[in-house]
């Protein structure tokens, strides 16, 4: 794994930054697919991408200095390196910020939006986890297994020892999560429910992976990684915008059926 793909004179195709372009592409791409099928508003899908990129790219870097403060605070030149050093949660979370702003400008129905759009970030995180595999962030434990990755080039993690593969089993989990949600959407008609799923399915899937992960720079409150203290909470929100929603749901169609 090498994330200096190709050098042409000054110029350098980094594969990180490939995977994470590539993965915007196939998101809008998505996105945009599925919002034509569903008659919901193609024509500002494009929009409302850069707006969640934005927002995401924003919310991931926002993260990184606040769980990498102390550090930071040591050495304030940390802050200079801004091709490095996000935080997949912040993400997350600053894209469905954004993504809630532009619903709003444009008043359009956030929950069909967010369920429209969250399967899509799954796929998104499957192409940016391989870019993690080609830097070398995000890396494993060491590990005598066989199943096994080792390093010789990179900048992030520890060269010539065999680590736990957590950047290509996280890729396949968020692909999974995508056509899962994909499927999903085919039978769920609440809106909202789509994209407490994917907070679901995402928060449960970090939390596992996370135990053997090796990177523990990324800190740790009671106890646990900062990323299995938030999926905690994330998970109470996804179940908590399922069954929500599913209530809201059954009393619209109670006060249907009085009429």
């Amino acid at each position: 794994m090498k994330n200096d793909l190709l050098t042409i004179g000054q110029f350098t195709v980094h594969g990180y930054g490939l995977m994470i372009a590539i993965a915007i592409i196939a998101a809008y791409l998505s996105v945009e697919y599925r919002a034509k099928k569903k008659n919901l508003r193609p024509e500002l899908i494009f929009n409302l991408t850069i707006w969640c990129a934005i927002g995401g790219i924003l919310g991931a870097k926002l993260l990184y200095i606040i769980t990498q403060i102390k550090n930071i605070l040591a050495d304030p030149k940390i802050l200079l390196n801004i091709s490095e050093g996000f935080v997949v949660y912040g993400g997350i979370l600053g894209g469905i910020l954004a993504g809630f702003l532009f619903c709003r400008k444009h008043k359009m129905p956030f929950l069909k939006y967010f369920d429209l759009v969250m399967p899509s970030i799954a796929l998104a995180q499957g192409f940016g986890r391989i870019g993690c595999l080609l830097a070398g962030c995000c890396y494993g434990a060491e590990t005598n297994s066989s199943f096994s990755l080792v390093f010789h080039h990179s900048d992030f993690a520890p060269r010539d020892i065999h680590l736990i593969p957590t950047q290509p089993i996280s890729s396949a989990l968020n692909f999974l999560n995508f056509f899962v949600l994909v499927f999903l959407s085919k039978y769920v008609k609440v809106d909202g429910q789509i994209g407490g799923f994917y907070l679901v399915f995402y928060s449960v899937g970090r939390f596992i992976i996370e135990f053997f992960r090796g990177d523990l720079e990324r800190g740790s409150i009671a106890g646990l990684s900062t990323s299995q203290f938030i999926s905690v909470f994330l998970f109470l929100i996804g179940i908590t915008i399922i069954v929500i929603t599913g209530l809201g749901a059954k009393k619209s169609a109670k006060k249907e059926e009085r009429k």
